[in-house]
C-alpha cells in the first residue's frame, strides 16, 4: 500500500499541495485526476521522491520514501516529459534498466518491441512521440517493480496502441503483484482500465473512491414533471448537484442511490422519467463544479 499523510509542497511561496492524505491499495489500478494546476505531476513526483515534502510523509509499504533506496526499488517511474540517453537504443536502455532493476526481464522487453513493432536497436530520439511511450510503458511493465507510476499515461498513442498496454496491465495484475498508478487528461481513454480514482482540485483531494462505488453513488436523471407541485415535492427529498431546464425537461446530476432516487421520483406525478449513470468525464465535471470549477464560469459572452 502507498500512503501520503498530510503532503504539503509549495514552490517560490505558492502551494502546490495541501494537506493530501491518499492512500492507494495494491493490485488496482489507481487513476489520479484533476483540474489543469492541481498537482497531479507534483504529487507523483514527491510519491516517488524526487520532490522533498515541505511537510507530511510518503511511505510504501510502510517504508518511507525520500532517501530510501528500498523503497524505490519497489516502483518504476514514468514521467510526462520522457528521457531517455542521448543517442541510446532500446537495448541500450534495458542494460541501464536492468542494472537499477534486479528483476528487469530484458528477453521479455524485447520481445514486446518485437510486438509493437518497435526496432530494439534504433536511436530512441528518432521515434516519433507514441513510439517513445510504448517503449517506456514496456520498460515499466518489465522493471518486474510491484507498482508503477505513469504521468499522462497514454500521451500520443494510437487507440490500437492503447488497448494493447492496457492488456498488458490486466494481464501483468493477473500474474503477479502489480499496481498502476496512472494520470490522464483523457478520462475517457481510462473508464474501462481503472478500480479506483483520486481527484485533485487546487492541491487538496476533493475525492478518492472505487470506481463502482462512486457510479452508484451519483446519478443523472431526465424528468418531465406532471405539476409544478409535484416538481418542489421531488426536489426536497434530492440531494442536487446540478439542475438544467430545457423548456418543460428537468435534468438532474443527483447524489444518492438508484434505489432511493427511483423511491424519490415514484412519490410524485411525472409524465416521463428516466435514469442512468455517469460517465467518468461527467462525474468529474459534477464533482468540479461543486468545488467551484464551473465551466460556465469560463465561457465568455
Amino acid at each position: 500500500m502507498i500512503e501520503c499523510r498530510q503532503i504539503s509542497k509549495t514552490f517560490d511561496h505558492v502551494p502546490v499541495l495541501e494537506q493530501i492524505d491518499l492512500q492507494i491499495e495494491e493490485n488496482k489500478v489507481f487513476a489520479m485526476l484533476g483540474t489543469n494546476g492541481a498537482g497531479k505531476s507534483t504529487l507523483l513526483r514527491v510519491m516517488t521522491g524526487i520532490y522533498r515534502a515541505d511537510g507530511g510523509v510518503v511511505t510504501i509499504d510502510g517504508e518511507p520514501v525520500a532517501d530510501n533506496p528500498g523503497a524505490k526499488e519497489k516502483f518504476f517511474f514514468i514521467p510526462d516529459d520522457l528521457y531517455f540517453f542521448p543517442n541510446a537504443n532500446c537495448r541500450e536502455m534495458a542494460t541501464y534498466y536492468a542494472t537499477i532493476y534486479r528483476n528487469f526481464d530484458k528477453q521479455r522487453y524485447f520481445e514486446f518491441l518485437r510486438k509493437f513493432g518497435l526496432d530494439e536497436s534504433r536511436r530512441i530520439n528518432t521515434f516519433s512521440k507514441g513510439m517513445k511511450r510504448q517503449a517506456a510503458l514496456l520498460a515499466g511493465i518489465c522493471a518486474g517493480t510491484k507498482y508503477l507510476f505513469c504521468d499522462e499515461t497514454f500521451d500520443g498513442l494510437d487507440p490500437v496502441m492503447r488497448q494493447g498496454i492496457k492488456a498488458l496491465f490486466a494481464g501483468e495484475m493477473d500474474r503477479r503483484e502489480f499496481t498502476p498508478i496512472v494520470t490522464s487528461h483523457n478520462l475517457r481513454e481510462l473508464e474501462d482500465v481503472f478500480d479506483h480514482v483520486g481527484i485533485l482540485h487546487k492541491g487538496g483531494i476533493l475525492l478518492s473512491r472505487d470506481l463502482d462505488d462512486m457510479k452508484e453513488s451519483i446519478r443523472k436523471v431526465q424528468c418531465v414533471y406532471g405539476t409544478e407541485e409535484d416538481r418542489v415535492k421531488a426536489e426536497s427529498g434530492l440531494q442536487i448537484l446540478r439542475h438544467d431546464v430545457r423548456g418543460s425537461l428537468h435534468m438532474y446530476t443527483l447524489r444518492g442511490t438508484e434505489t432511493d432516487i427511483r423511491n424519490t421520483f415514484g412519490c410524485v406525478d411525472t409524465v416521463f422519467c428516466e435514469t442512468r449513470p455517469l460517465t467518468l468525464e461527467e462525474i468529474f465535471i459534477s464533482e468540479t463544479e461543486v468545488a467551484g470549477y464551473d465551466v460556465k464560469a469560463l465561457i465568455l459572452d
